[in-house]
């Protein structure tokens, strides 16, 4: 039985303008994840929720952690919750 969890992050750093949003998002399907990605008013800054497999999201977080080409991530805060599955897919949100 997969451990279900959810994952926060705020990834700090040169991650906006430089498709960090369609990046995470198309890892997170990969990985079979729910959730979101958006832009935060900072300018410096993208918030990532995502929810499912805890292995899944350990990996998505490593790669959070990278980035896309052309983006420079300098820190990535991040906060684990239980949740209830209650996102259907991944989404950029605007």
């Amino acid at each position: 039985m997969p451990d279900i969890s959810g994952l926060y992050l705020t990834v700090h750093g040169r991650v906006q303008g430089v498709y960090f949003r369609a990046f995470v998002e198309s890892e997170a399907e990969a990985l079979g994840l729910a959730g979101y990605a958006r832009n935060l008013p900072d300018g410096r800054s993208v918030e990532v929720y995502a929810e499912g497999d805890r292995e899944a999201l350990q990996k998505l977080l490593v790669k959070c952690r990278q980035g896309p080409p052309g983006a420079r991530v300098e820190r990535v805060e991040e906060e684990w919750k239980e949740t209830s599955l209650g996102m259907g897919s991944f989404e950029i949100r605007y």
